[in-house]
């Protein structure tokens, strides 16, 4: 039943007032998507989030007709979303945390003959409750079974729906027997408005930890191509400043009569690095080993002279 005028005229002020009041929303699909459902996402968005629906043609209407009221206002854009089964849910707030909302809330549903598998139906092995005398029905979906206990028991784990596949109405029905209910349905994100700009919703799986790494991977290419071309930056000057101590230090360890204070630790070291030997050992690792070596070596002072098996006396070639 079509709508009537004041309920029309109701819908475009309240559409109105939503894109003049909100800066943000999401565009979702909700195909497959009950009322109930629906007023479930708008009780728990209440207060962060508003929800609206309708058809295609009047909110591309009254789109169009705020456009019109509003030159310069950037929202013309939901224009073109406006296509297929969809809504909007327009908000002020952290858009994060009404996605997390949205996307909670999901239902279970039955897998319906037609329908397009939304992901991968896989049917557990073990026993399915069924009397033998449906054997011939597993075996025209060609699943392997054995009689166990008086029912009929699945041997395998069976790859039954594809995603993407349409629902068969044997799938469909082996579903149904089984109690299963593969498939969970709720709003999906498809397109995000945040003040003037529209981009999808994968965009909000950057977090902090990704823009750190990827900004962090800038830098690191920035410094290297500054170093090469012998530019500096802010990015390379650290490497710089460490390229030129070591310049400085190679000098300073030549000269006799020059020094500075960070280069005294490296000339002692050339000096004398005995010195350093025993600053890195394991707690006197290090005497052990040198009685090790001399007990050693007197051993093999020890040894008796080696007898010739082959009776040369001076033990030459053989």
């Amino acid at each position: 039943m079509p709508l009537s005028a004041e309920r029309k005229a109701a819908y475009f002020e309240t559409m109105k007032t939503l894109m003049s009041t909100y800066s943000k929303c999401f565009i979702v699909d909700i195909d497959n998507v009950g009322s109930m459902q629906i007023q479930s996402t708008r009780l728990a968005l209440r207060g962060s989030a508003e929800v609206l629906m309708g058809k295609n043609t009047m909110m591309r209407k009254c789109i169009r007709e705020f456009v019109e009221e509003n030159p310069d206002t950037p929202i013309a854009q939901l224009e073109d979303c406006c296509r297929g089964n969809v809504g909007f849910v327009f908000t002020n707030g952290d858009l994060g945390a009404v996605r997390e909302i949205l996307e909670s809330n999901v239902r279970p549903a039955p897998a319906r003959v037609g329908a397009i598998a939304p992901t991968d139906v896989i049917v557990p092995k073990g026993p399915t409750g069924c009397d033998p005398g449906q054997t011939a029905f597993f075996q025209t979906l060609q699943i392997a079974t054995k009689i166990a206990k008086g029912q009929i028991e699945m041997t395998t784990d069976t790859h039954l729906i594809s995603a993407g596949e349409k629902v068969t109405a044997s799938q469909a029905a082996l579903l149904q027997k089984l109690s299963i209910e593969p498939f969970t349905y709720g709003m999906t994100l498809v397109k995000v408005y945040d003040s003037g700009s529209l981009f999808d919703a994968k965009v909000l799986d950057i977090t902090d930890e990704v823009l750190t790494a990827k900004f962090i991977a800038a830098l690191n290419t920035i410094s290297k191509l500054s170093l090469a071309l012998n530019i500096p930056t802010e990015a390379s000057v650290t490497h710089s400043v460490a390229n030129a101590f070591k310049a400085i230090l190679a000098v300073t360890v030549e000269l006799e009569n020059y020094t500075f204070d960070k280069a005294e630790i490296y000339k002692a070291y050339l000096a004398d690095p005995s010195a350093f030997a025993g600053s890195g050992g394991g707690g006197g690792g290090g005497e052990a080993a040198v009685e090790e070596e001399a007990a050693v070596e007197e051993e093999v002072e020890e040894a008796p002279p080696a007898v010739d098996m082959f009776g040369g006396g001076d033990g030459g070639d053989y």
